[in-house]
């Protein structure tokens, strides 16, 4: 079975995916039938090239994609792109309606950005906030207690 699956490139703490069409049964980075596009998760927000007609072609002929690839398709609005000619619509109805999900998947994207900022601003702020601590209620003295009586100078005990 063909499989859409990411094939990693790039050196030691800088990856950088390849999506491929690949034999599923082949290794991670094996060889692969054909590159559709690729991804650099260094860059914010990440760079997405993708050739859709490669990828609609694929998926055509039933090609599956992995988690990670369904996602970047969904994102990239190829998915909904398939769906939509499946059902018959009009190619500028497609192009307006993948408009309106890439706006939306961007302002989406903006948004988590800024509730992940704020989250991480919170946390450092708790971290850092000098320690306050509550004074507890004075306890109070026990009632007058009677003194202990003194035990005389020549006792073993005064020693």
């Amino acid at each position: 079975m063909v499989k859409l699956r990411l094939r990693r490139r790039g050196r030691k703490k800088a990856p950088f995916y390849d999506i491929v069409a690949i034999d599923g049964r082949a290794r991670r980075d094996g060889a692969s039938i054909e590159r559709v596009g690729f991804i650099d998760p260094m860059t914010s927000p990440k760079s997405i090239n993708l050739n859709v007609d490669r990828a609609l072609y694929w998926l055509g002929v039933g090609a599956q994609p992995t988690e990670v690839v369904r996602q970047i398709l969904s994102r990239e609005g190829v998915l909904l792109r398939r769906h939509l000619a499946l059902k018959g619509h009009s190619e500028a109805e497609i192009e307006a309606a993948i408009l309106t999900h890439r706006e939306r998947s961007a302002a989406t994207w903006k948004r988590r950005q800024e509730l992940r900022a704020k989250r991480a601003a919170a946390k450092f702020a708790a971290a850092n906030a000098p320690i306050v601590e509550e004074a507890a209620p004075a306890a109070e003295a026990p009632a007058a207690e009677a003194p202990a009586a003194e035990a005389p100078a020549d006792s073993p005990a005064a020693e």
